[in-house]
């Protein structure tokens, strides 16, 4: 059955509404940045949880998000659909896991995050191309965070 990207399709449909971020993903313009955005609220709940229970937490979320991603996409008919944002949502909570808790390194993840996220350096654009079905969509986006997260530390590091 294909699926076309519509409100009124994607907010009837829980797979959709979740792999959307609330309808985040619906977002004529950068649809991928509106998705991280809408995921700081979360990162501000989940910043609050000792770091196993962040881990385990985000762990739960990435495995639930590639079923998520996985069933919207095969339910809209496309491999990485721009709209399902999912994978931003894991890729930015991955990014802020180490890092302190204030605005400033919120707004660095950020950044850091949608750029690593947006260029794709090696391997991640050769992982976004090559790996398919709900496991592909997510694991660029885990890349990114990695990514984003060591360059954060760095920068956390020499800021100190």
């Amino acid at each position: 059955m294909k699926f076309s990207a519509n409100p009124k399709q994607i907010f009837s449909h829980p797979v959709h509404l979740l792999a959307f971020g609330f309808g985040s993903g619906l977002s004529p313009v950068a649809p991928g940045t509106v998705g991280t955005l809408a995921t700081v609220p979360l990162y501000l709940w989940m910043a609050q949880l000792s770091l196993p229970i962040y881990a385990v937490c985000l762990s739960i979320l990435i495995i639930l998000s590639m079923l998520i991603a996985g069933r919207s996409a095969e339910l809209l008919g496309v491999h990485d659909h721009s709209g399902i944002v999912i994978d931003e949502v894991c890729g930015y909570l991955l990014t802020m896991m180490f890092a302190p808790f204030a605005w400033q390194w919120i707004i660095v993840g950020f950044v850091l995050f949608r750029i690593f996220d947006i260029i794709k350096p090696w391997p991640i654009r050769m992982m976004d191309k090559s790996v398919r079905g709900g496991f592909g969509i997510v694991v660029d986006d885990l890349m990114a965070g990695i990514y984003a997260a060591i360059c954060l530390q760095i920068i956390i590091v020499l800021m100190a």
